[in-house]
């Protein structure tokens, strides 16, 4: 069986360590600036990162809801329901802590810009649009692959990725 060095890592399937956008407890930043701004739905949330990321990154309902969750639980925000979806807003506690942890805050946004900012992503753009249309092929045929595909793949996946290695490495 193959054991290929990228699939023991989990370095290609998204929702692997390597996707990881914030250090942990980051994000909370992140979410009380964006309601800074205005009351928003997770789902609003879950789309303004992502188009702030150009696409790289979008966090799963799983991870915004419970840290909306944890939030509201610490009083930083507040939520009611409005046409049948929970709004959340940043309530004064909300700011007073946003405020007392600039430094912190700043240094996420710092993150952020420096990850998505244009430059960066200028040069991944066409890469990362290989890469999604080699997810999408893959996603399509998974249903059609037996085991003598999924090896024949494997090894080439595993190549691709020792090849892209050493030019990153060089």
């Amino acid at each position: 069986m193959f054991r290929g060095r990228m699939f023991q890592q989990e370095r290609f399937f998204r929702g692997s360590r390597r996707w990881a956008s914030f250090h942990r407890g980051d994000l909370k930043y992140i979410i009380l600036d964006l309601l800074k701004d205005k009351p928003r739905h997770g789902y609003d949330i879950i789309r303004e990162l992502e188009e702030q990321s150009y696409g790289f990154y979008k966090p799963s309902p799983g991870v915004i809801y419970p840290t909306l969750q944890m939030l509201q639980e610490m009083g930083y925000v507040s939520s009611t329901e409005q046409e049948g979806k929970r709004v959340y807003s940043i309530t004064e506690e909300g700011l007073k802590f946003l405020e007392t942890q600039s430094g912190i805050a700043d240094d996420v946004r710092r993150h952020m810009r420096h990850r998505w900012g244009f430059a960066s992503v200028g040069r991944m753009v066409r890469v990362m649009a290989e890469y999604r249309a080699l997810e999408d092929l893959l996603g399509r045929g998974f249903r059609r692959l037996d085991a003598d595909k999924a090896e024949l793949i494997c090894g080439i996946l595993s190549r691709a990725y020792r090849e892209i290695e050493s030019v990153l490495e060089e």
